[in-house]
């Protein structure tokens, strides 16, 4: 599975961004970034942070006003420990894309899931019903996991399977 947007990817959290949506960029600046994005993912996904990095910081230059960039670059910093710094791109993927759109769910399910990891349950369940408002199915389960009642039905129902397998008094 990729960790990062390129092509058509099953991954929920990096899927990459349908055509039509850069319409306002110049056709060859356009081309040469999305070039530079998937160099970035090639390296990244075979583990050179540094180069992805580098490779995501170009096409940022090439086109800032892109948020697909930003939200590979803000994976691969979350990816080498730079949590700061990959918020601080999600936070640019919103705002470039109006919080509407492919990217605006993308961005919403990143900061939703570094907020989860930073015990920041509010905030992700903010950002999840966000993203799930923009059609991501990762995002909905999310919203189940952090729903309390939720987990309570969870924890019963596989109680009450375990005693079903585990038959009582030998029988």
């Amino acid at each position: 599975m990729p960790l990062i947007s390129k092509g058509v990817s099953p991954c929920p959290l990096l899927a990459a961004y349908p055509p039509g949506t850069d319409g306002d960029f110049p056709r060859a600046q356009l081309e040469q970034c999305k070039a530079l994005e998937l160099q970035g993912v090639t390296a990244a996904e075979a583990g050179d942070l540094s180069t992805a990095l580098k490779k995501f910081d170009q096409a940022i230059g090439l086109l800032p006003e892109r948020a697909s960039a930003y939200n590979n670059r803000a994976q691969a910093r979350r990816l080498q420990g730079d949590v700061t710094g990959a918020l601080e791109d999600l936070e640019r993927v919103v705002a470039l894309s109006g919080g509407r759109g492919r990217a605006a769910r993308q961005g919403f399910v990143q900061r939703g899931l570094l907020a989860r990891l930073q015990g920041r349950d509010d905030d992700a369940r903010g950002d999840f019903e966000r993203a799930a408002r923009l059609g991501s199915a990762f995002a909905r389960r999310q919203l189940v996991l952090l729903n309390p009642y939720a987990a309570l039905c969870n924890r019963m129902l596989a109680d009450m399977m375990g005693q079903l397998r585990r038959p009582r008094n030998g029988r």
